[in-house]
């Protein structure tokens, strides 16, 4: 990557966090579209480690928690029979938790969508997260009831909210939207948790930005990732470009200045390390 001129760098990175396709930003930068995708695994692996140093033992007051679909190489329903216990390719699901106030993403996991990946996630927000008593909700995906149960008990109320959507009709034509919500149940599962603040809308709201600025995510189109490595590189630049240099329209700063992280504005030089 020393190789690069750092403007060179900047840019680029810059407009992969704005959701530029990798051959987009060939086009526009003169960079090689491997080199692209080689700096966005080193600068992802940066981003990874500032996520995991800063992001610890933060105070929290409401968290939120969702899953978001991608996959890598090809769908599942596409694989072959030879492929279906490979894990490296089809479904790739991302659980993210962020904090209700702040807007801070604290933790994500990128995996199955199975109890694994759950566990491990919920293993990351204790760590995320300060020894005091906080909300916590999520939707109706059963492996969080354990995980939550088991590794936050000490510190968390716990509530699932479970929506009902209508079942289309066999002969409908195939569409790409959510179907249409027709019920909302609030579950307490753990604790007390206050009825008024079971909600996910928040963190519903940060799956249409994940998909805004990630090109890799952005639906019917052919720029989803060929390897998990990529896939995971772009997730953690995201995120800590979200948290440390994008300013929130609702708080007009970073969600990191609003947690008490941070005192100002990371540029895209000294979030990737090199200013």
């Amino acid at each position: 990557m020393n190789r690069l001129k750092i403007e060179k760098r900047i840019a680029a990175v810059s407009a992969l966090v704005e959701g530029n396709s990798v051959r987009s930003i060939e086009r526009m930068t003169g960079i090689h579209r491997d080199t692209i995708l080689r700096l966005m695994v080193h600068v992802g692996s940066t981003c990874e480690g500032i996520m995991g140093r800063l992001i610890w033992g933060v105070p929290v007051k409401d968290v939120q928690c969702d899953e978001i679909w991608g996959y890598v190489f090809k769908k599942e329903s596409h694989k072959q029979p030879f492929e279906k216990d490979d894990d490296s390719i089809g479904d790739a699901y991302c659980i993210v938790a962020i904090e209700r106030y702040s807007k801070l993403v604290l933790n994500f996991a990128l995996g199955r969508r199975s109890q694994a990946t759950t566990d491990a996630f919920i293993e990351g927000l204790r760590a995320a997260t300060a020894p005091q008593r906080f909300q916590i909700t999520t939707d109706g995906f059963q492996p969080y009831v354990p995980s939550i149960t088991t590794t936050l008990s000490d510190r968390c109320d716990f509530a699932q909210l479970v929506k009902v959507y209508v079942q289309a009709p066999q002969d409908e034509p195939r569409r790409y939207s959510p179907p249409d919500v027709t019920s909302a149940e609030r579950i307490p599962v753990m604790g007390e948790p206050d009825p008024d603040r079971i909600c996910t809308s928040p963190v519903e709201r940060q799956n249409l930005t994940i998909r805004m600025h990630m090109r890799r995510l952005t639906r019917l189109t052919n720029a989803f990732s060929k390897k998990w490595e990529n896939l995971w590189a772009a997730y953690c630049l995201h995120f800590a470009h979200y948290n440390f240099c994008r300013v929130h329209r609702s708080l007009r700063v970073t969600p990191a200045m609003e947690a008490g992280i941070t005192g100002r504005i990371w540029s895209i030089g000294q979030l990737i390390g090199i200013e």
